[in-house]
């Protein structure tokens, strides 16, 4: 039990700051519907739309999504489950697959910590949207 707590601490601390970030971009979620286009180095843009496509009195289900304007290499999408009481946001699906649950044997298609990388995946493409986004439905 002891070597457990230290992954679900870690595990619970990633999807909390991934709920503040989601929180942040997505004003409160407040509409149903999110756009941004991420500038790359090469001044080339990536499209990303973020969806609720479930809401209940605690949970949404976000739909998100990047794609890449001309090629398919740099395009995913990524289900996200967050539950608003408890202030957390956790990856639920990346590209339609979902995570192995724990207590099943492992899969040889997927490594042990899938559920980790999926997460920590979210939070660094978080931030890249934090220092790369522009909000396409802002007018000026």
């Amino acid at each position: 039990m002891l070597k457990m707590l230290p992954k679900t601490a870690h595990h619970q601390t990633i999807c909390e700051a991934n709920f503040l970030r989601l929180n942040k971009i997505l004003y409160g979620f407040k509409k149903s519907k999110y756009l941004f286009d991420i500038v790359n180095p090469d001044l080339s843009s990536n499209s990303v739309i973020f969806k609720i496509i479930a809401s209940s009195k605690h949970t949404l289900i976000i739909r998100a999504e990047q794609k890449k304007h001309k090629t398919n290499l740099e395009s995913f999408v990524l289900k996200i489950q967050v539950s608003l009481d408890a202030k957390l946001a956790e990856v639920i699906s990346y590209q339609g697959e979902k995570a192995f649950p724990f207590f099943r044997k492992s899969n040889s298609s997927q490594s042990k910590d899938e559920k980790l990388q999926q997460n920590r995946f979210l939070t660094e493409w978080l931030e890249c949207i934090f220092a790369n986004a522009v909000n396409s439905e802002l007018k000026i």
